[in-house]
């Protein structure tokens, strides 16, 4: 193993090379929230040589960069005053319109001295297509004498076309080893720990499959509404914004086959195959398969809060779903017959992210348990807050007894390694710095999701039906209950 500067706890123990990175839409939310936290956290880890260059509309300038670019670092844990104003150092800003070749023009002057160049496109997905073009154009696709990559935030695309169109004009200047498209839930310790505990442990991967597992429950809960994103989430919907990528990568991650190797091209081709065997929900049978509601008005801890439709930037006939709920099959040999069920949405009881695999009952129970509705054992994969495992097993209650009850076995990352785990913007941009592609769906996996969305959508689009509500800090609707008790099946307690 070789010596690493960057204590960063990952297997790579590679060296980050020199390098310039261009973050366009510099002045939004992300790059305050993520980016320049992510960025500052890797420089104070040994990460020195790089430059960031703040690309935008707005007449910030250099000063007005580094000066905001002060305030989205204060939080960041370990740095001295002088460390700060180092890294604030080596921030720039290059004004311009996304539209405006003058600006794409430029970039060579901000970029002189690094060979290797990253463009990171943290803005709305309406620019994607000008910045694309610009920097094809301009020349800034190629490679000479070092790296250059492009990393894109979701969403890639609204739709199955809409993806494919994004991922053409990609192609026309870039390869597909340039290309990184961010998922930020693959950043997460415990959904990169998902292929360790399937592959790395013994008992588990044998029992992985249709003769020991009754279902699987993916879900992804929200406490919040939509806020000030209103506008945004009006046009996007919880099928888009949440299943298409964040579930669907979860899902890939849980179902595919061992890959031959840890290279980022087999675990990416076992994904893809994974994601291609999810049988199509089609607009015949949308209603059997999948429900979508939104939330009412109510009470959350005390307070009032509007329905969907009373939000600020939301229609008031909207159609748009805060919640949704798929019950999906893969056609596999490992996973026939077992049904998935996904669920999503805003204005829940808590927040939270887990994957639950429930396993079959034993073939003839011989104890008596005071539990009966807990009588499998399931494994529950926490994701956030709350990062972690926890193994439900049936256990006798100690006395004269043969009676039995559910009890827990317990894995946390903070207190079993007793340090934060890595956040997930840090480890993406580092891989993206180091060219590993592991962490970055391909683009098949993209276009493999999206078509089967579109699906979804357009039996949606058929359907004039009234949207069902819910409400505020409860788990869901009835007709989500009523879908997984179909299967003789029920969602775990939120």
């Amino acid at each position: 193993m070789t010596d690493n500067p960057l204590n960063l706890g990952l297997e790579s123990r590679k060296e980050a090379p020199p390098f310039v990175i261009f973050i366009f839409g510099v002045t939004g939310d992300l790059t305050a929230r993520k980016l320049m936290p992510a960025l500052f956290s890797l420089y104070l880890k040994g990460m020195t040589r790089f430059k960031v260059v703040g690309f935008a509309r707005r007449d910030w300038g250099t000063d007005g960069l580094r000066e905001r670019a002060r305030g989205m670092i204060e939080e960041v844990p370990g740095a001295s005053d002088e460390q700060r104003e180092t890294f604030l150092g080596r921030l720039e800003y290059l004004q311009s319109t996304f539209e405006d070749p003058a600006g794409y023009a430029r970039m060579s002057e901000y970029a002189e001295g690094y060979a290797n160049r990253i463009y990171y496109l943290s803005t709305p997905p309406d620019s994607y297509r000008d910045i694309i073009d610009q920097l094809g154009r301009h020349g800034h696709g190629e490679q000479a004498g070092g790296f250059t990559r492009i990393l894109i935030e979701k969403p890639f695309g609204r739709d199955f076309a809409s993806a494919q169109e994004l991922n053409q004009l990609l192609a026309r200047y870039f390869t597909e080893g340039q290309i990184f498209r961010i998922d930020h839930y693959l950043g997460k310790e415990t959904v990169q720990n998902i292929m360790l505990l399937r592959f790395g442990n013994g008992m588990f991967e044998p029992i992985w499959n249709s003769n020991y597992v009754d279902h699987i429950q993916i879900t992804v809960a929200e406490k919040i509404g939509v806020g000030t994103r209103g506008g945004y989430f009006e046009g996007a919907g919880t099928l888009r914004d949440m299943v298409q990528n964040h579930m669907f990568q979860l899902l890939s991650l849980t179902t595919m086959e061992p890959p031959n190797d840890l290279s980022a091209q087999s675990i990416r081709n076992e994904k893809v195959k994974a994601m291609q065997a999810v049988r199509p929900i089609t607009f015949r049978d949308i209603n059997e398969h999948a429900v979508r509601a939104q939330y009412d008005e109510g009470i959350v801890d005390g307070a009032p809060v509007p329905a969907y439709r009373d939000e600020d930037r939301v229609s008031p006939d909207s159609r748009t779903e805060t919640y949704v709920a798929l019950r999906l099959f893969l056609d596999t040999w490992r996973w026939s017959g077992v049904p998935i069920f996904l669920r999503s949405g805003k204005r829940l009881l808590r927040k939270v992210s887990e994957i639950s695999v429930h396993f079959r009952e034993p073939p003839r129970q011989l104890f008596t348990n005071r539990h009966p509705a807990m009588n499998r054992n399931t494994l529950i994969i926490r994701i956030q807050p709350d990062e972690g495992i926890t193994l439900n097993m049936n256990a006798k209650i100690p006395g004269h007894t043969t009676d039995m009850r559910p009890v827990n076995m317990d894995f946390a990352y903070g207190s079993t390694f007793g340090e934060a785990t890595l956040e997930a913007y840090e480890r993406l941009l580092y891989d993206a710095i180091l060219g590993d592609a592991t962490l970055y769906p391909r683009r098949d996996e993209i276009e493999s999701s999206w078509a089967f969305i579109t699906r979804v959508l357009e039996g949606w689009r058929r359907d004039s039906s009234p949207i069902p509500t819910y409400m505020p800090g409860s788990s869901g609707p009835e007709e989500a209950r009523r879908l997984i008790a179909s299967s003789n099946r029920k969602w775990r307690k939120l």
